[in-house]
């Protein structure tokens, strides 16, 4: 779904009954915003505690702020508790990579979706790998990662101290080594074809940078793969050097 969204519009243009004056207090630049309809927030509860904080994303997915996450886009979560306890929201018209200063344009969103459950007897060699939020499109996959795989491990006791450590580096360290393994995985690659592929064909993007665990991303064309070019995963997978 395209279209554009003006930054600048009067409430009551929108249908929105108030009675009395509606003051503005900025002379706003006018631009047009191009709407992407996209949920930021949607993904799994994790296994390892009752209550967690809603902002931070995590393995099962969460928080991730990515707006190709819309229409015409597959994502995998890992199942950690019985029932998936799947929940989204945090949807948005449209918003840039980074989310720069905190919020994209928010919105409500009614949408349809359809919800599968992979079980593991019935999963994919590369499927087996997958410990992190895949998404997929027809002609993409996206590897989401963050500056810790899992916050919730490594800051078990006090998982709010991701927000003071949350960093780049460690997001885009994390995000080439889970892309790594994915190549590896899904296409039979060997360590240095996988490197040699993310060179020169990935694109690595910031995802976010405001909702602690900052998160980058990895694009990954599908038409580089021909069925001629892809080997058995099975044979390359032990390739991978620790």
């Amino acid at each position: 779904m395209r279209g554009y969204l003006s930054a600048f519009f009067l409430v009551t243009d929108m249908g929105w009954k108030k009675t009395g004056t509606i003051d503005y207090d900025d002379d706003l630049f006018q631009a047009r915003i191009p709407v992407d309809f996209h949920i930021g927030c949607m993904g799994l509860a994790p296994k390892s505690h009752d209550q967690v904080d809603s902002i931070p994303p995590m393995p099962t997915g969460g928080n991730l702020d990515n707006r190709r996450i819309g229409k015409g886009t597959r994502m995998y979560y890992p199942v950690e508790v019985a029932g998936g306890l799947l929940s989204m929201g945090d949807t948005h018209a449209a918003q840039g990579d980074s989310e720069l200063d905190g919020t994209g344009i928010e919105t409500s969103l009614t949408g349809i979706f359809k919800i599968s459950l992979i079980k593991q007897a019935d999963f994919n060699d590369w499927q087996e790998e997958l410990d992190f939020p895949l998404g997929e499109t027809s002609s993409t996959y996206i590897v989401h990662s963050f500056t810790e795989i899992d916050y919730l491990e490594t800051y078990f006791d006090n998982p709010e101290d991701i927000f003071a450590n949350s960093d780049l580096n460690g997001a885009m360290g994390n995000a080439y080594t889970q892309t790594r393994k994915f190549l590896i995985a899904r296409f039979g690659l060997s360590e240095d074809e996988a490197n040699t592929y993310m060179t020169n064909a990935v694109d690595f993007g910031i995802t976010q940078v405001v909702d602690g665990n900052w998160g980058v991303h990895a694009i990954i064309p599908k038409r580089v793969f021909t069925s001629k070019s892809s080997k058995s995963s099975s044979s390359s997978s032990r390739r991978l050097r620790s």
